[in-house]
C-alpha cells in the first residue's frame, strides 16, 4: 500500500485512494510527526521518550516500541510477519520515516516553492496555488506547543507567507492586480507585521486604478507600525508612497510595458468584445491551445484537454466547415510514434472522419488535408506488429498521403509541413526505414526554413537526429541536435530540451563505461519530470537501462533489475528476457510462448532485439525465426537509435546471435 502524510495540517496519512489511514492516538501521531520533522534521519529512542514526555513512564521504551509497532500495522498493513520494515525501519539506536519526498506534502510544498525561480510568472503563479492549497491548517497543528515541532512550524509557516507574497507579486506582473488585492488584503489583516505585505497590496491596489485607497493602505501600515512596534515604515514602503502621490510612470507600465501586461490588456479587450457565444472564440482557442501546446509541462496536458473540449464543442453547433477549421488549425509537430492519450488520439480521429463526411466534396481542399493530416498523426503507434495491414493503419497512410497530395497541389507549405509528419508517423511498414524518415525531415528542415515555420524546421531536425542515428551517423545527428537547440533557445521551445538531453546520454552511453552511461540516462530521465509527455515517459528509463545491458552483455545486471520497476508499455516484451536473466528458463518459455510482435513504432528494432535475446537464452526456435525475420530489413542500422534515445547495439550483432544459436541447437 502506497502512503501519503500530512503535516501542513493535523497530522495524517492517506491510502493511494486518499482513504484516511488510521494512525491510533495521539502518542502514535507524536512518534509519527517526530519523525517527520527528522526527514528521513535516525532519531534514537531516547530522544523520542525525551520528546514525548516530560516525566516519561518507567517502561518508556517499551512503549515507544509498542507505539512504533502500531504504526508500522498503520502504514504497511501489507508486510508479512517479521519481514523487515520498509518505511518506518529501525536502524541503529532508533527509527526513522523513510518516506520518498513526494510522499510528505510538507516536503513537497518546501520543493515546488523553491523551484519555482525560473518560471515564466504565469506558470508561477499556477504552481503557487496548487502549493499553497496543499494546507488544510497550521503546520503539525496537533503540536503547536511542542518544543521538538517549534522551528519546523515556524520554518514552514514562514515559507507559506513568502509564498502567497510571491504569487500576489506574480498576478501583479502579469497585469492581474486586482485579481492579488482579496488575498493580499487578507494576508495584512493575518500578518500586519509583514511590510512586504503591505508594499504588494498598495502596489496591486495602485494598479487596479485605486490610487486612493493604495495611499490609504500605506498609511494603515504606518499608524500600525508605529503604534504596535514603534517603527516607522522602511524605506521601499516610503518610496513606494511617494512615486504613488507623484504618479510616477513606473508605476503602471500600461501599452508599452511588460509583455505580460499587453497580454493581459488584450484577454481583457478580447473578453469585453467578442460574444461569449461567437464561433470566432472556438477558433481562437484552438488557436491558443496550438501555441500553448509547445510550452511543455501544464501547457502541453492543458492544450490536449481544452482542444477536444473546442472540438466537441463546435461539433454541437453542427456547423462541419467550423469543426473542420477547429481541428486542422491545431498543427502541433508530434516526433514521437506513441500517443500520450490514445483514448483521446481516437477520438480526435472519430471526429475528423465524420467532418470529413460532412464537408461538401467540391470545396474546402486546404481544410481537407488539414483533417487528412490530422488522422494520419492521431493514429500514429496503430500498426501492428506482424499483419501487413491493419484497417486502421492503411486509413492513417491513405490520409497522409492524400494530404501530402491535396498540400503540393495547393503549394501550401504549411499544410505540407503538416501533412509530412502525418507520413512520417506512418513510415514504419517493417524495420529497416530509417533512411526512408531522413528524406522525409530533410525536406521539412528545407520547406520550414525557407517558410519560417520554426517548430516544423524543429521537427525535421529531431526527425534526422533520429534517422542519423539508427544509421550510426553520429556526426550528422550531433549537427542536427545542435540545430534544433539553437531554434529553441531563440523561439522558446522548452519541449525540444527533452529530446536531445536523451539523445546526449544515448550518445555518452555508446562511449563511456556503464555507471557514466547510467548516469547520463538518470539526469535525462529528470527532464521528463512535468513535460506533460506520458506517452513517451512510461517505463522509458527502465528501458534505457535493459538496452545498456543487452549492449554489455550484462546478464547478470540484467537478472538484478529491481522486480518493481514500472515498464509501462514494453512490459510484454522485456518480461522473457528479465525471467531468463533471472534462471527461470520455464517461465521465459511460458512468456514467449504467445508474445505478440511488438508495435511498428521508433522502438520497434530494439524491442524484437530484447525479445530475440531471450529467445536465444531459452532456445525457442519458432520466436528466434520470427525476429529474425523481422530485424533483417534493418540489418545496417543500429537497434533502437531510431529512436534518438536508446541503442541495443547493432542490428547484424543480434541476427548473428540470433544465427549461431540456431546453428547450435541443430
Amino acid at each position: 500500500m502506497h502512503v501519503d502524510f500530512g503535516v501542513l495540517g493535523p497530522v495524517a496519512a492517506w491510502d493511494e485512494d486518499g482513504v484516511a489511514v488510521p494512525l491510533k492516538g495521539p502518542r502514535h501521531r507524536a512518534v509519527l510527526a517526530r519523525l517527520i520533522v527528522a526527514r528521513r534521519r535516525v532519531v534514537p529512542v531516547a530522544r523520542l521518550v525525551e520528546d514525548l514526555w516530560e516525566e516519561p513512564p518507567a517502561d518508556a521504551v517499551g512503549t515507544i516500541r509498542t507505539f512504533v509497532a502500531g504504526l508500522r500495522r498503520s502504514i504497511e498493513p501489507d508486510r508479512p510477519p517479521r519481514a523487515p520494515a520498509r518505511l518506518l525501519v529501525t536502524e541503529g539506536p532508533g527509527y526513522a520515516l523513510r518516506a520518498a519526498p513526494d510522499d510528505v506534502d510538507a516536503w513537497r510544498f518546501e520543493r515546488d516553492v523553491g523551484s519555482g525561480a525560473d518560471l515564466p510568472q504565469a506558470r508561477l503563479v499556477a504552481r503557487l496555488t496548487d502549493a499553497l492549497a496543499t494546507w488544510r491548517g497550521p503546520a503539525y497543528a496537533d503540536f503547536a506547543d511542542e518544543p521538538w515541532a517549534r522551528a519546523e512550524r515556524s520554518r514552514l509557516t514562514e515559507l507559506r507567507l513568502h509564498a502567497v507574497e510571491r504569487r500576489a507579486d506574480a498576478k501583479i506582473a502579469l497585469g492581474a492586480a486586482a485579481e492579488a488585492v482579496p488575498d493580499l488584503d487578507a494576508h495584512v489583516a493575518d500578518h500586519p507585521w509583514r511590510e512586504e505585505a503591505w508594499h504588494l497590496l498598495a502596489t496591486a491596489l495602485y494598479r487596479s486604478g485605486r490610487q486612493a485607497d493604495a495611499l490609504s493602505v500605506v498609511r494603515r501600515a504606518r499608524q500600525l507600525l508605529g503604534e504596535h512596534l514603534g517603527v516607522d515604515p522602511g524605506p521601499r514602503l516610503r518610496r513606494l508612497e511617494a512615486d504613488m502621490l507623484r504618479q510616477e510612470d513606473h508605476l503602471d507600465p500600461g501599452p508599452g510595458g511588460t509583455a505580460a501586461q499587453v497580454w493581459a490588456s488584450a484577454a481583457a479587450a478580447y473578453e469585453n468584445t467578442v460574444p461569449l457565444r461567437a464561433r470566432n472564440r472556438l477558433e481562437s482557442t484552438a488557436g491558443l491551445m496550438r501555441d500553448l501546446a509547445v510550452t511543455g509541462g501544464g501547457g502541453l496536458e492543458a492544450a490536449r484537454r481544452h482542444r477536444v473540449a473546442a472540438v466537441a464543442a463546435a461539433e454541437q453547433l453542427g456547423d462541419p466547415e467550423l469543426t473542420a477549421r477547429v481541428i486542422g488549425i491545431y498543427d502541433v509537430p508530434a516526433i514521437w510514434t506513441r500517443s500520450d492519450d490514445p483514448e483521446q488520439a481516437a477520438w480526435l480521429v472519430g471526429a475528423a472522419e465524420r467532418t470529413l463526411r460532412l464537408l461538401p466534396a467540391e470545396r474546402h481542399e486546404a481544410v481537407r488535408g488539414r483533417l487528412l493530416a490530422t488522422i494520419a498523426v492521431e493514429s500514429r503507434g496503430t500498426l501492428p506488429g506482424e499483419q501487413s495491414a491493419s484497417g486502421t493503419h492503411a486509413r492513417a497512410l491513405q490520409a497522409a498521403r492524400q494530404a501530402e497530395r491535396i498540400a503540393r497541389d495547393l503549394n501550401d507549405a504549411s499544410l505540407l509541413a503538416f501533412a509530412l509528419n502525418g507520413v512520417f508517423m506512418q513510415t514504419f511498414q517493417r524495420a529497416g526505414l530509417a533512411a526512408r524518415r531522413d528524406a522525409i525531415g530533410a525536406e521539412v528542415v528545407s520547406l520550414s526554413a525557407h517558410n519560417n515555420l520554426v517548430t516544423y524546421e524543429v521537427l525535421g531536425h529531431l526527425i534526422r537526429l533520429q534517422a542519423r542515428s539508427a544509421l550510426a551517423d553520429f556526426a550528422g545527428a550531433d549537427r542536427h541536435a545542435e540545430a534544433a537547440d539553437r531554434l529553441a533557445e531563440r523561439h522558446e521551445l522548452p519541449l525540444v530540451a527533452v529530446f536531445t538531453t536523451w539523445y546526449r546520454a544515448l550518445r555518452t552511453s555508446l562511449t563511456e563505461p556503464l555507471p557514466t552511461a547510467e548516469s547520463a540516462y538518470e539526469a535525462a530521465a529528470a527532464t521528463l519530470e512535468g513535460a506533460g509527455m506520458p506517452g513517451l515517459r512510461a517505463g522509458l528509463l527502465p528501458l534505457a537501462r535493459l538496452s545498456l545491458y543487452v549492449r554489455h552483455d550484462a546478464t547478470s545486471e540484467i537478472g538484478a533489475m529491481d522486480r518493481e520497476l514500472d515498464w509501462g508499455p514494453y512490459e510484454p516484451w522485456v518480461r522473457p528476457l528479465l525471467l531468463a536473466s533471472r534462471g527461470d528458463d520455464a517461465g521465459a518459455r511460458t512468456a514467449l510462448r504467445h508474445i505478440a510482435a511488438p508495435p511498428r513504432d521508433l522502438l520497434f528494432e530494439a524491442l524484437w532485439c530484447v525479445v530475440a535475446r531471450a529467445a536465444v537464452l531459452v532456445g525457442d526456435h519458432a520466436v528466434m525465426r520470427r525476429a529474425r525475420t523481422q530485424l533483417e530489413p534493418a540489418s545496417a542500422e543500429l537497434a533502437g537509435a531510431g529512436s534518438g534515445l536508446i541503442s541495443c547495439g547493432p542490428v547484424s550483432r543480434h541476427l548473428d546471435a540470433l544465427t549461431s544459436a540456431a546453428s547450435s541447437y541443430t
